[in-house]
C-alpha cells in the first residue's frame, strides 16, 4: 500500500491499527512478481500446445491439397487424352459421311441424268 493511500485512510478517520491491518491485508493478497511470471508461463505453455497442433495440421492440409491438385492434374491430362480421341474418332467419321453423301449424290444425279 502506498504512502498516499496511508496518509488518506488516516485522514478518513482511520486509526493507525486499522491502517496497518488493511495494509497487510493488502500486502497478502497481492500477486507477486512471481506469481505473475508463473501465471505467465502457464498461459504461454496453454497458447503454444494449440498453435503447435494447428500448424501440424495446417501441415498435413497443405500435404493432403498438394496431393488432391496433382490428381486433378492427372484427370485433366487424362481428360484432355480423351478429348482430342473424340476428336479424332468424329473428324474419321463426318469425313467418311461426307464420302458417302458425296456418294449417294452423284449417283443419283447420273442416275437422273441418264433417264429423263
Amino acid at each position: 500500500m502506498s504512502a498516499s493511500a496511508i496518509l488518506k485512510l488516516q485522514k478518513a478517520g482511520f486509526s493507525s491499527e486499522q491502517v496497518e491491518a488493511l495494509a497487510d491485508f493488502m500486502d497478502s493478497q497481492a500477486a507477486s512478481k512471481a506469481d505473475v511470471e508463473r501465471v505467465e508461463h502457464r498461459l504461454e505453455t496453454l497458447i503454444a500446445e494449440p498453435r503447435a497442433e494447428s500448424k501440424a495440421g495446417l501441415v498435413g492440409v497443405e500435404s493432403t491439397v498438394t496431393g488432391v491438385k496433382s490428381e486433378l492434374r492427372l484427370v485433366e491430362n487424362g481428360l484432355r487424352a480423351e478429348l482430342k480421341q473424340i476428336e479424332q474418332r468424329m473428324t474419321i467419321k463426318l469425313g467418311g459421311m461426307l464420302v458417302v453423301m458425296t456418294g449417294i449424290l452423284l449417283t443419283t444425279m447420273r442416275y437422273l441424268m441418264a433417264h429423263p
